[in-house]
């Protein structure tokens, strides 16, 4: 027998069934949003009209209707509960939970 000639060996990523490597995807990236830190006049005068109305006022709730910052939203809250516009349901570490205030 004739010795075998060694075949030429291949790179065993091109050898492969799926082709090239794959390439990561960077990721969902989610826009940042662009929130108050400050009232202006505007806003203030919009968060003792509209808020006081509403049934289920929480911070995240005035956070993403007024476009206020979350700290902002927790101020806005207690200056509303002192003042009588609102009254509070639940009051925990992490998450407050406020309805309006009616007349009995």
């Amino acid at each position: 027998m004739a010795p075998k000639k060694a075949e030429p060996k291949m790179n065993e990523k091109s050898s492969s069934g799926k082709g090239k490597k794959k390439k990561w995807s960077k990721g969902k990236v989610k826009e940042k949003l662009a929130n108050l830190v400050l009232f202006d006049k505007i806003t203030y005068e919009k968060l003792f009209s509209d808020v006081p109305k509403q049934r289920l006022i929480t911070p995240s709730i005035i956070s993403e209707k007024l476009k206020v910052n979350g700290s902002l939203a927790r101020k806005a809250i207690r200056e509303l509960f002192a003042k009588g516009l609102i009254k509070d349901i639940l009051i925990h570490k992490q998450q407050s939970i406020y309805t309006r205030a009616t007349n009995v």
